[in-house]
């Protein structure tokens, strides 16, 4: 029996293999990615590589054995991967695994809006297949926000059209804790888990927080959903991809990114990361 991980160099892939291995021997561990030469790092730590595409089903057939334990990480090409997602689930029936963990969205079926729809479909196509599964529904990561500071320094703004819409996002080490828990514990099959921060959030506060820490006045400007389109399009966004971005602010200020079930720090049993912190590394890092 093996731990396997896709997408395992991806930005959450990584942390979930740097997790896992803080508990379990390298031996047990694989790494599903596209790019061997990519994945380097991992090998040099002693974790198996098994080249595998979500585009390329052909592929998937070898990326698992019976037994093995697996976490989906949802694919990055929105609008390509409920097909992805059903190849990868295809593949791990076929084999025989004994879990399938994956990465979904916090609400699950109840999430309205669009980022949502994918995720939605891929869960159902999982309670479909019949397998053992554990749904770990994750809500924002703070990084979403963190990640690019410079715009928010250079026009000493946080824009959004979110309202008071809270979030309670946690770091993405926070979510990768979470998945490496249910991947090596027991109890976990079969099982929905909502995932989200401690503590909600307001956009306000983020600034106020990045104005604490850096001695500038940052403001939140709350702009009206197609004023906020117009600026991410200005920006250099894909129409597309800001529409959702301002699809998911509109969810936010209807509260459904806000929900505190507890269900991230029981799992990795400790709190989750504070705002703060997140916002004072990525500051120290820019």
């Amino acid at each position: 029996m093996s731990i396997v991980v896709t997408g395992a160099t991806g930005a959450l892939g990584r942390l979930v293999v740097d997790a896992l291995l803080a508990t379990v021997p390298a031996g047990e561990v694989v790494a599903v990615v596209r790019d061997k030469e990519k994945a380097a790092a991992l090998a040099a730590r002693g974790v198996e590589l098994r080249i595998a595409d979500y585009s390329a089903p052909e592929t998937l057939a070898g990326a698992f054995r019976s037994g093995d334990r697996v976490l989906l990480i949802s694919g990055s090409e929105v609008g390509r991967r409920v097909a992805q997602h059903a190849a990868v689930i295809d593949a791990a029936k076929a084999a025989g695994v004994a879990q399938l963990a994956y990465t979904g969205i916090l609400g699950g079926p109840d999430a309205d809006f669009a980022l949502a729809d994918e995720h939605k479909a891929t869960e159902q196509l999982i309670l479909d297949s019949g397998l053992p599964y554990t749904f770990l529904r994750n809500g924002w990561y703070t990084e979403n926000y963190t990640a690019n500071p410079a715009p928010v320094l250079e026009h000493r703004a946080v824009v959004a059209n979110a309202g008071e819409g809270r979030i309670a996002s946690a770091s993405r080490a926070d979510f990768a804790a979470a998945a490496a828990a249910v991947l090596t514990g027991d109890g976990h099959l079969n099982t929905a888990y909502e995932l989200s921060g401690d503590t909600a959030w307001s956009l306000a506060e983020y600034a106020a927080v990045i104005s604490g820490l850096t001695g500038e006045t940052i403001a939140y400007n709350n702009v009206p959903a197609a004023t906020h389109q117009e600026i991410l399009v200005g920006a250099g966004l894909p129409e597309g991809l800001a529409a959702i971005l301002v699809d998911v602010d509109e969810a936010i200020g209807r509260g459904r990114l806000a929900g505190t079930s507890g269900d991230l720090a029981r799992l990795i049993g400790r709190p989750t990361t504070p705002l703060a912190e997140t916002v004072r590394a990525a500051l120290s890092a820019a």
